[in-house]
């Protein structure tokens, strides 16, 4: 992983002080594929869907503050992306073995 404070990410002071938050994604691009670590912890899925719409948004105005991108034109970049992998229908999840700790037993 990047070591660089370009690529850090923080935790929310808010979600810090929160001991009902949970953490619900992670996210890296890694060897040119997206490689992630899940928690289906809501009870709809819908939920997810939303918390997706919100990350959209809130990585468009990323994109305006950090690249100068127009913040309506960069969503729609996103929703785009969306789109295209929804509708290549290609998407395999391929999990990595679990890794249990060795101990001293």
């Amino acid at each position: 992983m990047s070591g660089s404070s370009e690529f850090q990410l923080t935790t929310p002071d808010s979600v810090a002080g929160d001991p009902q938050a949970i953490e619900v994604l992670r996210m890296w691009w890694s060897k040119n594929e997206p490689v992630m670590s899940v928690k289906p912890a809501f009870n709809d899925p819908m939920q997810f869907g939303q918390m997706l719409a919100y990350a959209a948004r809130h990585m468009a105005h990323g994109y305006a503050v950090r690249h100068g991108h127009n913040e309506r034109e960069a969503y729609n970049r996103i929703l785009q992306g969306l789109s295209d992998v929804v509708k290549a229908d290609n998407v395999q999840t391929v999990a990595e073995p679990s890794v249990q700790a060795k101990g001293n037993a």
